[in-house]
């Protein structure tokens, strides 16, 4: 899993993925306490993330094993928000 954060809306007009409901997000892949690798993925939003929260996400062939996106053309999925992170004792980021 990668830690991102959420940097933007993808609008399309037409999709081909046959997935109604979640949007689609643009994030900027980060370190572990949010500092910004300048690195940006289009992912599909599984929970509700919004602007500026770090999330979760889960790569490639893991984007494609849910429910959900069984046998779809996903690539890169948001599974979760980040509340905090500890490293080595020490909280590097918090919501």
């Amino acid at each position: 899993m990668l830690i991102a954060k959420v940097v933007g809306t993808v609008v399309s007009s037409s999709c081909s993925l046959e997935i109604e409901g979640p949007r689609f997000l643009l994030v900027e892949k980060t370190n572990a306490s949010g500092k910004p690798k300048g690195d940006f993925l289009v992912a599909l939003d599984m929970v509700g993330a919004g602007y500026d929260e770090l999330v979760f996400i889960s790569e490639s062939t893991s984007a494609r094993e849910t429910a959900y996106t069984k046998n779809k053309a996903v690539d890169a999925l948001i599974v979760g928000i980040i509340d905090m992170i500890d490293d080595n004792e020490t909280i590097v980021y918090q919501k």
